[in-house]
């Protein structure tokens, strides 16, 4: 870290928009509104602030840590984050493992995402330490270089499955997953019985991966039942683990329940029948219903409906009825109906595939095949941000 001749105000303005398109794009990256291309453009400004602020030593670092003291949130650390793990000092990153102690599972994706954008050079010094490391959160930060870089910890991933932290078995069973490691099955199939529902759902997703999915889906069942894991997430993976036919037949019985419906008609567009398109459009018109039937319509359809009139971030256009939705953005259905009669209209654009649907079909072609690798579905094409 070295001290140079800089522009404060300048730097400043690096720090923050760091922060602030890390934010975004951690908020959409797994989402239905954008794409590769998307996010690609995110990417180029997020790194070019990022280069602006490895290039300015210690004023750098000094914003960061002005930052984070005002907003101690994880956008913040993880602008502090990289450029510890940039520059390779233990002191600052001894700092930032602290502050992310601080603010628990916040702080650990904060280096999550700090440690995805850092070469496997930089991290080298530092991997084996945290995985062996006695504390807790050395270990999951550790996971987290391992599952970004695709890297097998070999004979110790057997021994973090198994290790006696909730939070590091979880991660440690995705990782075990994700690399096909077979051997690890035995381990895997016993957490589905672990007493978190969190743990069972990630090791019924490792057992899917591992080609265990006619063991995981009544463990998935049962999940649905649990308020500690995202319902959507769920019935995501029960549907891509699941056949054609079998997946229709359960997702109706998900339908006729009031509970959980809404995540259900969410999942709806999986299935790729578009002839529920009229019956989705009605779904819009209903206010409870409006944004998950959105969410679904995104799914049947690869098209960009950023570039169409369909969905509106405005709930006024759509009534009384509809202002207190939070959700956002929501179809408008009769814009909806006219934009499916009018020629059908997924002719008239470009192929479209959001970050949403990159994410399933990498895990779909990984349950289908257990032979091939678990795709990096959060790659993305580099443009300059004016393009």
């Amino acid at each position: 870290m070295q001290r140079l001749a800089t522009i404060p105000v300048i730097v400043d303005q690096h720090a923050e928009d760091a922060a602030f398109l890390w934010s975004r794009r951690r908020r959409e990256i797994d989402g239905p509104v954008l794409g590769e291309i998307d996010i690609g453009r995110i990417d180029q400004r997020l790194d070019a602030n990022l280069e602006g602020l490895f290039a300015s030593g210690e004023a750098a670092w000094a914003a960061a840590n002005k930052r984070f003291s005002d907003y101690p949130e994880a956008p913040e650390l993880f602008v502090m984050a990289c450029l510890a793990l940039h520059w390779g000092l233990e002191k600052p990153l001894a700092a930032v493992i602290e502050a992310a102690a601080a603010l628990g599972e916040t702080g650990i994706k904060g280096i999550s995402g700090a440690i995805a954008r850092t070469s496997r050079e930089k991290l080298r010094p530092f991997v084996a330490t945290w995985v062996d490391s006695r504390e807790t959160i050395l270990k999951c930060i550790g996971l987290a270089a391992l599952w970004h870089h695709r890297a097998d910890a070999r004979s110790s991933l057997g021994v973090l499955v198994t290790n006696g932290q909730t939070e590091v078995r979880m991660r440690a069973l995705r990782l075990a997953g994700g690399l096909r490691r077979r051997d690890l099955l035995p381990m895997v199939i016993e957490r589905l019985a672990a007493d978190q529902p969190r743990e069972r759902l990630a090791g019924s997703f490792a057992a899917c991966l591992l080609g265990a999915s006619r063991t995981a889906l009544p463990v998935l069942d049962d999940l649905l039942a649990s308020a500690s894991v995202p319902q959507g997430e769920v019935i995501d993976i029960r549907l891509l683990a699941s056949d054609q036919t079998s997946a229709k037949a359960w997702l109706q019985k998900c339908l006729d329940k009031s509970s959980l419906r809404q995540p259900a008609l969410a999942a709806i567009g999986l299935l790729g029948d578009r002839s529920i398109v009229p019956w989705l459009i009605e779904r819009m018109r209903e206010p409870q219903s409006a944004y998950a039937a959105g969410l679904a319509w995104r799914d049947l359809f690869e098209v960009d409906f950023n570039d169409t009139n369909v969905f509106t971030v405005d709930p006024a256009l759509l009534g009384k009825q509809f202002a207190k939705i939070e959700d956002s953005p929501l179809p408008i259905a009769e814009r909806a109906s006219a934009w499916w009669d009018h020629g059908r209209g997924p002719g008239k654009h470009v192929a479209f595939r959001s970050m949403r649907r990159q994410r399933l079909a990498a895990i779909h072609a990984s349950f289908a095949n257990p032979d091939l690798p678990l795709a990096d579905w959060r790659r993305t094409q580099r443009f300059p941000a004016w393009m």
